[in-house]
């Protein structure tokens, strides 16, 4: 039995050394990955910034497509009031 004990504590430090050296080297990472979430977290990739862009332009294109459908239904009434289309456009900062 004897024979078992130390055979057991001279292969526990080997055993568990690579359990003890991954919690340390997860430790003295966790800061690292917590900076990398926190950066992704505050700044725009290219993807999204593309993506918000293209909601921003579709957004202003509905809004001109209903100024143009209002401007053409007022001219439809009054014939005489209609000219070129002057109203919003998208694209175009006002």
């Amino acid at each position: 039995m004897r024979r078992w004990g130390y055979a057991l504590v001279g292969v526990l430090p080997l055993v568990t050394g690579g359990c003890i050296a991954q919690t340390a080297w997860d430790v003295a990472t966790l800061p690292v990955k917590a900076t990398g979430k926190a950066i992704d977290w505050t700044t725009t990739s290219q993807s999204e910034a593309d993506r918000n862009y293209g909601k921003k332009m579709r957004k202003q294109e509905e809004r001109e497509g209903r100024e143009r459908k209002k401007a053409a239904e007022a001219c439809r009434k009054d014939p005489e009031k209609c000219g070129a289309y002057d109203g919003y456009r998208a694209g175009r900062d006002d």
